[in-house]
């Protein structure tokens, strides 16, 4: 007996839908359609067990440190381009459209993600072009500025997003990471610019503020290559 095809919702009237609309913990400047207890988010997940989990539909402590960063360090993204990798529903890339980025570019490998990022960029009023795709084994992007938010959490996943920021950093790139310190954030090869404290779905604090840091590349420091893309001088 065959079994019967369960379809699956369209992402986009399911977040309008079953996810409402309120303003980020600590970071008030952005709105984003955000999951609750009666969202049903297993109604959109994907039926096999390789479909990603829906991480976008919280704000993580890694992408909400580097949005308030960025927020309050503008001349970061001023005039240049950004692309946030593993974007979730947005946050990092509507803060650095917000602060004054010429052209952003939010990637990640969950089309629920790129809809939802879609939605909260019209609730913010600012242009992203949203991209479905898993980029971290492909020769560096073309931008100015890669921010990658929380994607720390798995031991073989953090080695190959390592591998591509050392590439990125090497064409040019600058980098930041925003993270609360997570198990597999390779923390000797990285230094800590800035610390904010911010609310972090995956801390079970009930909404309360975690500290998180932004780091750069260790090496993209000693290279000359300072925060804001500026060169460094004696």
């Amino acid at each position: 007996m065959k079994r019967p095809v369960i379809s699956q919702p369209d992402p986009v009237a399911f977040i309008k839908a079953n996810l409402p609309i309120s303003a980020v913990p600590c970071i008030p400047e952005i709105r984003l359609h955000t999951a609750g207890p009666a969202s049903g988010l297993w109604r959109l997940a994907g039926p096999g067990e390789a479909d990603p989990a829906p991480y976008w539909a919280y704000p993580w402590a890694g992408g909400a440190v580097l949005a308030r960063h960025l927020l309050d360090q503008p001349e970061t993204v001023g005039g240049r381009r950004v692309l946030d990798l593993g974007a979730g529903s947005g946050l990092v890339a509507i803060a650095a459209a917000k602060a004054g980025a010429v052209a952003v570019t939010a990637v990640d490998i969950d089309a629920n993600a790129i809809a939802a990022t879609g939605l909260n960029a019209a609730i913010n009023d600012v242009n992203i072009v949203a991209v479905a795709a898993d980029i971290i084994d492909e020769p560096p992007p073309e931008t100015d500025l890669l921010v990658v938010g929380d994607l720390f959490y798995e031991p073989a996943l953090a080695l190959r997003v390592m591998a591509f920021l050392s590439r990125c950093q090497a064409s040019g790139i600058e980098v930041l990471i925003g993270d609360p310190e997570r198990a597999y954030l390779p923390q000797g090869e990285l230094s800590r610019i800035a610390t904010h404290a911010v609310a972090d779905f995956g801390a079970g604090t009930g909404g309360g503020a975690v500290p998180a840091g932004v780091f750069t590349l260790r090496h993209q420091l000693k290279a000359g290559i300072m925060p804001g893309g500026q060169a460094a001088t004696a």
